[in-house]
């Protein structure tokens, strides 16, 4: 297969959200094929990524309220200046994630919440302090890794993908 360089938002805003689909599909069949194989710290990674690619794609379809909230330009790589929102879609910067996506819907705010905890886990791994990681045991993990498979799983299907 061979690779291509995701468009930039800024030059192609439908082909960068098809990618990002595709993305979001590719990682959360990996997650999976993880999953089934025990390797659940690494699935847990790969459902966090197919959360950040999703709402990637999601969010070239509400730019409108994008542009109202995240306001203003950025100097990108090269000296060329975009609009923020642009940057935004494009890089999905983790503290930028749970904002973006209450603005999108509450179940796409929820699975973000869930990934970014996902995401803390696959570093930290279960703690049962609950100090490190919100997960006590892997098990605890597992169950939402399976619920992003799963709701992933919906929206893409939605799109066609």
């Amino acid at each position: 297969m061979a690779m291509h360089e995701l468009p930039k938002p800024w030059f192609d805003i439908d082909g960068y959200k098809r990618t990002r689909l595709l993305e979001a599909k590719y990682e959360i069949e990996l997650a999976k094929r993880f999953l089934d194989e025990g390797l659940i710290r690494n699935a847990a990674g790969k459902a966090f990524q197919a959360v950040k690619a999703l709402l990637a794609a999601l969010a070239v379809d509400n730019m409108d309220k994008l542009i109202e909230r995240y306001p203003g330009k950025v100097r990108i790589k090269g000296g060329k200046t975009i609009d923020r929102v642009y940057w935004i879609i494009a890089v999905m910067p983790m503290n930028y994630m749970l904002g973006l996506s209450a603005l999108i819907s509450e179940e796409i705010h929820y699975l973000a919440s869930i990934a970014l905890h996902l995401h803390q886990y696959q570093y930290n791994g279960p703690d049962r302090e609950g100090v490190l990681s919100q997960y006590r045991t892997d098990d605890e993990a597992r169950e939402d890794i399976l619920l992003i498979i799963n709701n992933v799983n919906k929206v893409l299907s939605k799109s066609n993908i």
